[in-house]
């Protein structure tokens, strides 16, 4: 028979059940009910604890953990995400974003080439292009510029159809 899964009592009812509803992501509200219903409400195994709050076995367990050990400051910590293999920090690229969008204020155009250029030379080795693509969809920057003539155009078509409809 599994182990019955409890957390310490760091924390009353009321607080844990205050805590769920104040959540402010999904996780922590996760980590919440973790402790809230099961662990201290109705103290079960991890696999049905897991089961009725919809994490895996080891979420459960991590949560208990984290939370027997250090208390409520361990499950308001913020979690792993974030991006830690940047060539350049977000500021840095803002301001390279932000030079090329006063070029293009002033009437100049920018194109992902230039960019990739002062990009490369800015963090001081080459990199592929999708980066710069990526890098200009981080920052809410792209620029939609209408093809100058229609790739299949028919020259010929075009002076029939002024002969014919012409007024």
């Amino acid at each position: 028979m599994a182990q019955v899964t409890q957390a310490f009592p760091h924390l009353d009812l009321e607080t844990v059940k205050q805590k769920v509803k104040t959540a402010l992501s999904y996780w922590e509200r996760q980590k919440w009910l973790v402790i809230y219903n099961n662990a201290i409400a109705d103290p079960r195994t991890a696999a049905e604890i897991a089961l009725h709050v919809g994490v895996s076995k080891g979420f459960v367990r991590k949560v208990i953990q984290q939370y027997n050990r250090k208390g409520e400051t361990e499950l308001s910590k913020p979690g792993k995400g974030g991006r830690r293999n940047c060539y350049l920090s977000w500021e840095q690229e803002k301001e390279l974003i932000d030079s090329f969008k006063e070029k293009a204020g002033r009437g100049q155009i920018a194109t992902a080439m230039q960019i990739k250029l002062a990009y490369e030379r800015e963090c001081g080795f080459p990199v592929h292009k999708t980066t710069i693509y990526r890098l200009m969809e981080r920052h809410k920057w792209r620029k939609v510029v209408p093809r100058p003539s229609h790739p299949k155009k028919d020259p010929n078509a075009i002076d029939e159809f002024k002969k014919i409809f012409r007024n």
